[in-house]
Protein backbone atom coordinates (compact mmCIF):
# COMPACT_ATOMS: atom_id res chain seq x y z
CA UNK A 1 0.00 0.00 0.00
CA UNK A 2 3.03 2.47 1.12
CA UNK A 3 4.68 1.30 -1.99
CA UNK A 4 1.72 2.33 -4.88
CA UNK A 5 0.82 5.43 -2.29
CA UNK A 6 4.89 6.67 -2.71
CA UNK A 7 4.40 6.02 -6.53
CA UNK A 8 1.57 8.44 -7.15
CA UNK A 9 3.26 10.92 -5.21
CA UNK A 10 6.24 10.42 -7.22
CA UNK A 11 4.22 11.12 -10.86
CA UNK A 12 1.74 14.17 -8.95
CA UNK A 13 5.32 15.87 -8.62
CA UNK A 14 6.71 15.71 -11.83
CA UNK A 15 3.70 18.28 -12.90
CA UNK A 16 2.89 20.60 -10.06
CA UNK A 17 0.06 23.34 -9.93
CA UNK A 18 2.73 25.57 -8.48
CA UNK A 19 5.97 27.18 -9.56
CA UNK A 20 8.66 30.19 -7.89
CA UNK A 21 7.66 33.59 -9.20
CA UNK A 22 4.11 33.66 -8.99
CA UNK A 23 2.83 36.92 -8.35
CA UNK A 24 1.31 37.70 -5.31
CA UNK A 25 -0.12 41.46 -3.82
CA UNK A 26 -3.71 40.33 -2.93
CA UNK A 27 -3.08 40.98 0.71
CA UNK A 28 -2.60 44.47 1.47
CA UNK A 29 -3.22 45.10 5.59
CA UNK A 30 -2.24 48.72 5.07
CA UNK A 31 -4.69 51.38 3.01
CA UNK A 32 -3.62 53.30 0.14
CA UNK A 33 -4.14 56.35 2.75
CA UNK A 34 -2.09 54.28 5.49
CA UNK A 35 0.70 53.59 2.66
CA UNK A 36 1.40 57.49 2.02
CA UNK A 37 1.31 58.25 5.59
CA UNK A 38 4.21 55.82 7.04
CA UNK A 39 5.53 57.04 4.02
CA UNK A 40 6.02 60.18 4.92
CA UNK A 41 6.96 58.94 8.21
CA UNK A 42 9.90 57.53 6.70
CA UNK A 43 10.88 60.45 4.74
CA UNK A 44 10.96 62.59 8.45
CA UNK A 45 12.66 59.63 9.20
CA UNK A 46 15.74 59.23 7.69
CA UNK A 47 15.53 63.26 6.80
CA UNK A 48 15.52 64.19 10.77
CA UNK A 49 16.26 61.55 12.78
CA UNK A 50 19.02 60.46 10.57
CA UNK A 51 21.48 56.96 10.90
CA UNK A 52 24.14 56.54 13.60
CA UNK A 53 27.93 55.67 12.80
CA UNK A 54 28.16 55.31 9.14
CA UNK A 55 30.70 54.00 8.42
CA UNK A 56 33.70 56.44 7.17
CA UNK A 57 33.18 55.04 3.15
CA UNK A 58 29.67 55.75 3.09
CA UNK A 59 30.24 58.86 5.29
CA UNK A 60 32.21 60.63 2.85
CA UNK A 61 30.00 59.35 -0.15
CA UNK A 62 27.49 60.53 0.99
CA UNK A 63 28.01 64.12 2.18
CA UNK A 64 29.60 64.27 -1.40
CA UNK A 65 25.83 63.99 -2.78
CA UNK A 66 24.20 65.95 -0.40
CA UNK A 67 23.70 64.67 2.61
CA UNK A 68 24.06 66.02 6.14
CA UNK A 69 24.96 65.66 10.02
CA UNK A 70 22.86 66.75 12.09
CA UNK A 71 23.26 68.09 15.63
CA UNK A 72 23.22 64.99 17.11
CA UNK A 73 26.07 63.74 14.79
CA UNK A 74 23.67 61.79 12.92
CA UNK A 75 23.64 61.50 9.05
CA UNK A 76 20.62 62.56 7.39
CA UNK A 77 19.15 61.96 4.06
CA UNK A 78 17.03 64.69 2.77
CA UNK A 79 13.86 63.83 1.36
CA UNK A 80 14.53 64.52 -2.27
CA UNK A 81 17.79 62.38 -2.22
CA UNK A 82 15.64 59.16 -0.73
CA UNK A 83 13.20 59.88 -3.42
CA UNK A 84 15.35 59.97 -6.05
CA UNK A 85 17.15 57.05 -4.86
CA UNK A 86 13.91 55.39 -4.73
CA UNK A 87 13.18 56.30 -7.75
CA UNK A 88 16.25 54.91 -9.65
CA UNK A 89 16.63 51.53 -7.77
CA UNK A 90 17.08 48.46 -9.83
CA UNK A 91 13.67 47.38 -9.49
CA UNK A 92 14.20 43.85 -10.57
CA UNK A 93 17.24 41.21 -9.66
CA UNK A 94 18.29 38.07 -10.89
CA UNK A 95 19.76 35.05 -8.40
CA UNK A 96 21.29 32.77 -10.44
CA UNK A 97 21.45 29.17 -9.45
CA UNK A 98 24.25 26.71 -10.72
CA UNK A 99 21.73 24.89 -12.92
CA UNK A 100 19.27 27.54 -15.02
CA UNK A 101 16.53 25.96 -13.97
CA UNK A 102 17.05 27.32 -10.47
CA UNK A 103 17.03 30.94 -11.22
CA UNK A 104 15.27 33.59 -9.70
CA UNK A 105 13.91 36.80 -10.80
CA UNK A 106 13.32 39.06 -7.71
CA UNK A 107 11.06 41.71 -7.85
CA UNK A 108 7.10 42.45 -9.33
CA UNK A 109 5.85 40.92 -6.68
CA UNK A 110 6.64 37.68 -7.32
CA UNK A 111 6.83 35.46 -4.66
CA UNK A 112 9.95 32.60 -3.47
CA UNK A 113 10.79 30.62 -0.86
CA UNK A 114 14.16 30.49 0.50
CA UNK A 115 15.88 28.30 3.58
CA UNK A 116 17.14 30.55 6.43
CA UNK A 117 17.58 31.07 10.01
CA UNK A 118 20.96 30.75 11.53
CA UNK A 119 19.94 28.42 13.99
CA UNK A 120 22.63 27.12 16.47
CA UNK A 121 20.74 23.82 17.63
CA UNK A 122 19.06 20.92 16.21
CA UNK A 123 16.27 19.32 17.03
CA UNK A 124 17.45 15.73 15.57
CA UNK A 125 14.99 13.12 13.86
CA UNK A 126 12.71 11.55 16.80
CA UNK A 127 14.51 13.81 19.16
CA UNK A 128 12.61 15.81 21.91
CA UNK A 129 15.98 17.54 23.06
CA UNK A 130 18.62 19.98 21.07
CA UNK A 131 21.67 19.71 20.84
CA UNK A 132 24.63 22.27 18.80
CA UNK A 133 24.65 22.50 15.60
CA UNK A 134 27.01 21.44 13.73
CA UNK A 135 29.02 21.78 9.73
CA UNK A 136 27.59 18.03 8.80
CA UNK A 137 24.49 19.27 9.97
CA UNK A 138 24.35 22.38 7.55
CA UNK A 139 25.96 20.28 4.26
CA UNK A 140 22.80 17.97 5.63
CA UNK A 141 20.24 20.51 5.44
CA UNK A 142 22.17 22.21 1.68
CA UNK A 143 21.52 18.49 0.37
CA UNK A 144 17.97 18.60 1.88
CA UNK A 145 17.43 21.78 0.16
CA UNK A 146 18.46 20.61 -3.01
CA UNK A 147 15.81 17.96 -3.12
CA UNK A 148 12.95 20.38 -1.95
CA UNK A 149 10.73 21.74 -5.00
CA UNK A 150 8.98 24.45 -2.56
CA UNK A 151 12.55 25.78 -1.14
CA UNK A 152 13.60 27.79 -3.91
CA UNK A 153 16.92 29.03 -2.57
CA UNK A 154 19.28 28.51 0.27
CA UNK A 155 20.75 30.49 2.96
CA UNK A 156 22.82 29.50 6.49
CA UNK A 157 20.01 27.46 8.08
CA UNK A 158 22.58 26.58 10.71
CA UNK A 159 25.60 27.76 12.36
CA UNK A 160 28.51 25.16 12.65
CA UNK A 161 29.07 26.35 16.15
CA UNK A 162 32.23 23.92 16.69
CA UNK A 163 34.26 26.47 14.33
CA UNK A 164 35.11 28.99 16.59
CA UNK A 165 37.52 30.76 14.31
CA UNK A 166 35.22 32.86 12.19
CA UNK A 167 36.96 32.89 8.92
CA UNK A 168 36.77 29.11 9.04
CA UNK A 169 33.30 29.19 9.86
CA UNK A 170 32.53 31.66 6.87
CA UNK A 171 34.29 29.72 4.35
CA UNK A 172 33.13 26.45 5.16
CA UNK A 173 30.08 27.41 5.27
CA UNK A 174 29.81 28.59 1.87
CA UNK A 175 31.85 25.21 0.51
CA UNK A 176 29.47 22.79 2.24
CA UNK A 177 26.48 24.83 0.41
CA UNK A 178 28.08 24.72 -3.03
CA UNK A 179 28.55 21.12 -2.31
CA UNK A 180 25.54 20.35 -1.69
CA UNK A 181 22.79 22.35 -3.64
CA UNK A 182 22.64 23.66 -7.19
CA UNK A 183 20.12 26.55 -6.28
CA UNK A 184 21.16 30.14 -5.76
CA UNK A 185 22.76 30.25 -1.91
CA UNK A 186 22.85 33.26 0.19
CA UNK A 187 25.92 33.36 1.94
CA UNK A 188 26.65 35.22 5.69
CA UNK A 189 30.26 37.11 6.58
CA UNK A 190 31.08 37.91 10.24
CA UNK A 191 33.63 39.93 8.37
CA UNK A 192 34.65 41.52 5.48
CA UNK A 193 37.99 40.53 4.98
CA UNK A 194 36.27 36.79 4.27
CA UNK A 195 34.29 38.01 1.04
CA UNK A 196 37.20 38.23 -0.98
CA UNK A 197 38.89 34.87 0.22
CA UNK A 198 35.60 33.06 -0.24
CA UNK A 199 35.34 34.22 -3.68
CA UNK A 200 38.54 32.87 -4.80
CA UNK A 201 37.27 29.39 -4.09
CA UNK A 202 34.14 29.67 -5.54
CA UNK A 203 35.82 30.76 -8.49
CA UNK A 204 37.66 27.49 -8.61
CA UNK A 205 33.97 25.80 -8.26
CA UNK A 206 32.88 27.66 -11.10
CA UNK A 207 35.54 27.37 -13.11
CA UNK A 208 37.16 30.53 -13.28
CA UNK A 209 36.88 34.13 -12.31
CA UNK A 210 34.77 35.18 -15.36
CA UNK A 211 32.51 32.25 -15.39
CA UNK A 212 31.31 33.16 -11.85
CA UNK A 213 30.60 36.52 -12.83
CA UNK A 214 28.66 35.06 -15.80
CA UNK A 215 26.73 33.51 -13.29
CA UNK A 216 27.30 34.63 -9.53
CA UNK A 217 25.36 31.76 -7.72
CA UNK A 218 26.15 32.93 -4.78
CA UNK A 219 25.63 36.48 -3.09
CA UNK A 220 26.09 37.86 0.41
CA UNK A 221 24.56 41.87 2.32
CA UNK A 222 24.25 41.64 6.11
CA UNK A 223 22.33 43.13 8.52
CA UNK A 224 24.11 46.68 8.52
CA UNK A 225 21.99 48.64 11.02
CA UNK A 226 21.74 48.29 15.25
CA UNK A 227 18.23 48.85 15.85
CA UNK A 228 16.88 51.90 16.71
CA UNK A 229 18.96 53.35 13.53
CA UNK A 230 22.27 52.85 13.87
CA UNK A 231 24.77 51.52 11.59
CA UNK A 232 26.88 48.74 12.69
CA UNK A 233 30.48 48.75 11.54
CA UNK A 234 30.93 45.43 10.78
CA UNK A 235 27.76 44.08 8.93
CA UNK A 236 28.16 47.57 6.86
CA UNK A 237 31.50 46.79 5.84
CA UNK A 238 30.74 43.13 4.92
CA UNK A 239 27.28 44.85 2.45
CA UNK A 240 29.94 47.06 0.68
CA UNK A 241 31.99 44.71 0.07
CA UNK A 242 29.50 42.69 -0.99
CA UNK A 243 29.04 44.80 -3.85
CA UNK A 244 32.78 42.41 -5.24
CA UNK A 245 30.06 39.46 -5.98
CA UNK A 246 28.40 41.16 -8.89
CA UNK A 247 25.51 39.84 -7.49
CA UNK A 248 22.61 41.47 -5.59
CA UNK A 249 23.25 42.31 -2.01
CA UNK A 250 20.48 41.47 0.67
CA UNK A 251 20.25 43.84 3.25
CA UNK A 252 17.85 42.81 6.40
CA UNK A 253 17.42 44.74 9.61
CA UNK A 254 15.16 43.17 12.82
CA UNK A 255 13.82 45.92 14.99
CA UNK A 256 11.62 44.02 18.20
CA UNK A 257 8.60 46.41 18.70
CA UNK A 258 8.39 46.91 22.11
CA UNK A 259 12.15 46.27 22.85
CA UNK A 260 14.03 48.32 19.87
CA UNK A 261 10.84 49.25 17.78
CA UNK A 262 7.91 51.42 19.03
CA UNK A 263 5.33 48.89 20.68
CA UNK A 264 2.96 50.61 17.92
CA UNK A 265 2.90 48.07 15.06
CA UNK A 266 2.65 51.28 12.68
CA UNK A 267 5.85 52.30 14.51
CA UNK A 268 7.60 49.22 13.78
CA UNK A 269 6.31 49.33 9.89
CA UNK A 270 7.80 52.76 9.65
CA UNK A 271 11.34 52.40 11.41
CA UNK A 272 11.76 48.79 9.96
CA UNK A 273 11.40 50.13 6.61
CA UNK A 274 13.05 52.91 7.48
CA UNK A 275 16.62 51.05 8.14
CA UNK A 276 16.39 48.90 5.65
CA UNK A 277 16.26 51.82 3.04
CA UNK A 278 19.20 52.64 5.08
CA UNK A 279 20.96 50.11 4.14
CA UNK A 280 20.35 49.88 0.73
CA UNK A 281 21.44 53.91 0.66
CA UNK A 282 24.65 53.41 2.02
CA UNK A 283 25.25 50.55 -0.63
CA UNK A 284 24.01 53.08 -3.40
CA UNK A 285 26.08 55.71 -2.44
CA UNK A 286 29.03 53.76 -3.02
CA UNK A 287 27.93 51.69 -5.95
CA UNK A 288 24.29 53.19 -7.03
CA UNK A 289 23.84 50.30 -9.86
CA UNK A 290 24.14 47.39 -7.49
CA UNK A 291 20.87 45.55 -6.84
CA UNK A 292 19.59 45.67 -3.18
CA UNK A 293 16.63 43.23 -1.78
CA UNK A 294 15.22 45.03 0.86
CA UNK A 295 14.69 42.93 4.05
CA UNK A 296 12.62 44.97 6.83
CA UNK A 297 12.08 42.38 9.54
CA UNK A 298 9.74 43.69 12.18
CA UNK A 299 10.23 41.28 15.37
CA UNK A 300 7.49 41.38 18.20
CA UNK A 301 7.82 41.01 21.71
CA UNK A 302 5.59 39.01 23.99
CA UNK A 303 5.10 42.10 25.66
CA UNK A 304 4.82 40.26 29.29
CA UNK A 305 8.08 39.01 28.99
CA UNK A 306 9.91 41.25 26.74
CA UNK A 307 11.22 37.94 24.56
CA UNK A 308 11.36 37.65 21.25
CA UNK A 309 8.26 35.74 19.68
CA UNK A 310 8.10 34.80 15.98
CA UNK A 311 4.76 33.02 15.76
CA UNK A 312 2.24 35.60 17.07
CA UNK A 313 -0.82 36.80 14.80
CA UNK A 314 0.95 40.74 15.15
CA UNK A 315 3.99 38.79 13.61
CA UNK A 316 2.58 38.04 10.51
CA UNK A 317 0.70 40.93 10.23
CA UNK A 318 3.41 43.20 10.73
CA UNK A 319 5.20 41.55 8.27
CA UNK A 320 3.41 41.49 5.53
CA UNK A 321 2.78 45.36 6.13
CA UNK A 322 6.59 45.88 6.03
CA UNK A 323 6.51 43.79 2.46
CA UNK A 324 3.65 46.14 1.36
CA UNK A 325 5.43 49.11 1.48
CA UNK A 326 8.59 47.90 -0.52
CA UNK A 327 6.10 46.49 -3.08
CA UNK A 328 5.11 50.51 -2.78
CA UNK A 329 8.38 51.55 -3.68
CA UNK A 330 8.73 48.57 -6.18
CA UNK A 331 11.87 47.66 -4.84
CA UNK A 332 13.04 43.35 -4.48
CA UNK A 333 11.50 42.28 -0.72
CA UNK A 334 12.77 39.64 2.11
CA UNK A 335 10.80 39.23 4.95
CA UNK A 336 11.13 36.12 7.69
CA UNK A 337 8.43 34.01 8.04
CA UNK A 338 7.40 30.74 9.44
CA UNK A 339 9.97 31.37 12.55
CA UNK A 340 7.40 29.42 14.93
CA UNK A 341 7.73 30.07 18.90
CA UNK A 342 7.55 26.01 19.14
CA UNK A 343 9.76 23.60 19.69
CA UNK A 344 9.18 20.99 18.12
CA UNK A 345 7.01 20.30 14.46
CA UNK A 346 3.55 19.99 16.33
CA UNK A 347 0.32 21.51 15.64
CA UNK A 348 1.43 25.07 17.01
CA UNK A 349 4.19 24.89 14.69
CA UNK A 350 1.64 24.54 11.76
CA UNK A 351 -0.45 27.33 12.43
CA UNK A 352 1.67 29.92 13.44
CA UNK A 353 4.11 29.15 10.23
CA UNK A 354 0.84 28.46 7.93
CA UNK A 355 -0.42 31.79 9.22
CA UNK A 356 2.63 34.09 8.75
CA UNK A 357 4.08 32.42 5.62
CA UNK A 358 0.77 32.48 3.87
CA UNK A 359 0.18 36.50 4.54
CA UNK A 360 3.78 37.16 3.46
CA UNK A 361 3.37 35.68 0.33
CA UNK A 362 0.24 36.61 -0.24
CA UNK A 363 1.54 39.90 0.32
CA UNK A 364 3.41 39.72 -2.42
CA UNK A 365 7.08 39.16 -0.78
CA UNK A 366 9.99 38.38 -3.04
CA UNK A 367 11.66 35.90 -1.14
CA UNK A 368 10.18 35.23 2.24
CA UNK A 369 13.03 33.45 4.66
CA UNK A 370 12.90 31.90 7.49
CA UNK A 371 10.31 29.64 6.57
CA UNK A 372 11.62 26.45 6.15
CA UNK A 373 13.00 23.86 9.53
CA UNK A 374 12.59 26.84 11.77
CA UNK A 375 11.49 26.02 15.88
CA UNK A 376 11.94 27.71 18.93
CA UNK A 377 11.69 31.37 18.38
CA UNK A 378 14.55 30.70 15.22
CA UNK A 379 16.63 28.48 18.16
CA UNK A 380 16.29 25.50 16.43
CA UNK A 381 16.21 23.51 13.00
CA UNK A 382 14.54 20.36 12.08
CA UNK A 383 15.07 18.37 9.01
CA UNK A 384 11.74 16.81 9.52
CA UNK A 385 10.06 20.67 9.98
CA UNK A 386 11.69 20.82 6.59
CA UNK A 387 10.33 18.73 4.59
CA UNK A 388 6.79 18.91 6.39
CA UNK A 389 7.14 23.11 5.28
CA UNK A 390 8.08 21.85 1.79
CA UNK A 391 4.68 20.71 1.52
CA UNK A 392 3.10 23.77 3.52
CA UNK A 393 5.14 26.22 1.02
CA UNK A 394 3.37 24.27 -2.30
CA UNK A 395 -0.41 24.95 -0.61
CA UNK A 396 0.69 28.83 0.21
CA UNK A 397 1.92 28.84 -3.19
CA UNK A 398 -1.64 27.49 -4.73
CA UNK A 399 -3.15 30.40 -2.90
CA UNK A 400 -0.59 32.72 -4.41
CA UNK A 401 -1.47 31.76 -7.74
CA UNK A 402 -4.94 31.75 -7.14
CA UNK A 403 -8.17 30.97 -9.27
CA UNK A 404 -7.87 31.30 -13.56
CA UNK A 405 -11.34 32.63 -14.53
CA UNK A 406 -12.37 32.38 -18.17
CA UNK A 407 -14.81 30.35 -20.57
CA UNK A 408 -12.83 27.32 -20.45
CA UNK A 409 -12.75 26.91 -16.42
CA UNK A 410 -16.15 28.35 -16.12
CA UNK A 411 -16.89 24.66 -17.43
CA UNK A 412 -20.66 25.68 -18.31
CA UNK A 413 -19.76 23.43 -21.48
CA UNK A 414 -18.36 20.23 -18.51
CA UNK A 415 -21.39 20.95 -16.56
CA UNK A 416 -23.76 19.91 -19.45
CA UNK A 417 -22.47 16.94 -20.82
CA UNK A 418 -21.83 15.65 -17.13
CA UNK A 419 -25.34 16.65 -16.00
CA UNK A 420 -27.44 14.77 -19.95
CA UNK A 421 -24.27 11.66 -19.22
CA UNK A 422 -22.64 9.96 -16.18
CA UNK A 423 -23.56 12.31 -13.35
CA UNK A 424 -20.28 12.30 -12.24
CA UNK A 425 -16.54 14.16 -13.30
CA UNK A 426 -14.49 11.07 -12.45
CA UNK A 427 -13.74 10.11 -15.93
CA UNK A 428 -14.76 13.57 -17.39
CA UNK A 429 -11.68 14.66 -19.86
CA UNK A 430 -11.68 18.19 -18.34
CA UNK A 431 -10.59 16.34 -14.73
CA UNK A 432 -8.01 13.96 -16.46
CA UNK A 433 -6.68 17.03 -17.63
CA UNK A 434 -6.36 19.31 -14.70
CA UNK A 435 -5.17 16.83 -11.99
CA UNK A 436 -1.87 17.79 -11.81
CA UNK A 437 -1.68 21.50 -13.14
CA UNK A 438 -4.82 22.97 -11.31
CA UNK A 439 -4.31 20.60 -8.04
CA UNK A 440 -0.89 20.75 -5.39
CA UNK A 441 -0.52 17.83 -3.93
CA UNK A 442 1.16 16.91 -0.63
CA UNK A 443 4.27 14.63 -0.29
CA UNK A 444 3.74 13.72 3.22
CA UNK A 445 0.05 15.54 4.60
CA UNK A 446 -1.79 12.29 5.54
CA UNK A 447 -5.03 11.70 3.13
CA UNK A 448 -5.75 8.43 3.49
CA UNK A 449 -8.79 6.63 4.95
CA UNK A 450 -9.09 5.86 8.54
CA UNK A 451 -8.78 2.35 8.32
CA UNK A 452 -6.00 2.54 5.70
CA UNK A 453 -4.03 4.93 8.50
CA UNK A 454 -4.92 2.79 11.13
CA UNK A 455 -3.33 -0.96 9.01
CA UNK A 456 -0.27 1.52 8.07
CA UNK A 457 0.72 1.57 12.03
CA UNK A 458 -1.34 4.82 12.35
CA UNK A 459 1.66 7.22 11.60
CA UNK A 460 1.78 10.67 12.54
CA UNK A 461 3.49 13.52 10.22
CA UNK A 462 6.49 13.69 11.98
CA UNK A 463 7.34 9.99 11.73
CA UNK A 464 6.75 10.42 7.72
CA UNK A 465 8.87 13.05 7.40
CA UNK A 466 11.63 11.41 9.60
CA UNK A 467 11.69 8.45 7.09
CA UNK A 468 11.73 10.62 4.33
CA UNK A 469 14.91 13.02 5.70
CA UNK A 470 16.38 9.56 6.18
CA UNK A 471 15.60 8.12 2.96
CA UNK A 472 16.64 11.71 1.05
CA UNK A 473 19.94 11.90 3.44
CA UNK A 474 21.43 8.32 3.19
CA UNK A 475 21.64 8.44 -0.12
CA UNK A 476 21.41 11.97 -1.66
CA UNK A 477 25.11 13.05 -2.39
CA UNK A 478 25.78 15.21 -5.39
CA UNK A 479 28.99 15.86 -6.45
CA UNK A 480 28.34 19.13 -7.57
CA UNK A 481 32.58 19.88 -7.18
CA UNK A 482 34.74 18.32 -9.50
CA UNK A 483 36.82 15.60 -7.56
CA UNK A 484 40.42 18.05 -8.58
CA UNK A 485 38.80 21.03 -7.80
CA UNK A 486 37.83 19.47 -4.28
CA UNK A 487 41.48 18.45 -4.07
CA UNK A 488 42.88 21.80 -4.69
CA UNK A 489 40.23 23.96 -2.35
CA UNK A 490 40.88 21.68 0.68
CA UNK A 491 44.81 22.85 -0.18
CA UNK A 492 44.23 26.30 -0.37
CA UNK A 493 41.32 26.76 2.27
CA UNK A 494 40.75 25.53 5.26
CA UNK A 495 38.16 23.32 4.57
CA UNK A 496 36.57 21.43 7.22
CA UNK A 497 34.12 18.62 6.13
CA UNK A 498 35.33 15.10 6.15
CA UNK A 499 35.53 14.11 2.70
CA UNK A 500 34.36 10.78 4.09
CA UNK A 501 31.11 12.50 5.25
CA UNK A 502 30.03 13.08 1.95
CA UNK A 503 29.45 10.04 0.45
CA UNK A 504 26.75 7.09 1.52
CA UNK A 505 27.66 4.78 3.73
CA UNK A 506 28.93 6.94 6.26
CA UNK A 507 27.13 5.81 9.17
CA UNK A 508 25.58 9.05 9.69
CA UNK A 509 22.13 8.55 7.97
Amino acid sequence: MRRGRKNRQENTRKTSAVKPGMPGGRYRPLTQPDEQQVHRTILDVLENIGMGDPIPIVKEQALERGCFINEHGRLCFPRAFVEDSIANAPRNARLFGRDPKHDIDVGDNRVHNYGGGEAVNMLDVGASSYRPSTLDDLYDTARLVDRMDNIHALARLVVPTEIQDQFACDINSAYVSAAGTLKHTQLTFADASHVQPTLEMLYMIAGGKEKFHERPFCNSGGCPVISPLRYGQDNSEVCVESIKFGAPIWVTVAPQAGATAPAALAGAVVQSVAEALAGMLMVHVVDPGTPVVLGPWPFVSDLRTGSFTGGSGEEALVSAAAVQMINYYGLPSSVGAGMTDSKLPDCQAGYEKALAIALAAQAGCNDVSECSGMLGSLMALSLESMVIDNDLLGAVLRTVRGIEVNEETLSYKVMEQVVHGEGHYLRAQQTLDLMRTEYEYPALADRLAPGEWEAAGSPDIRQQAGERVKSILSSHYPEYIDPAIDAKIRERFPILLNPDNMHPGNSRW
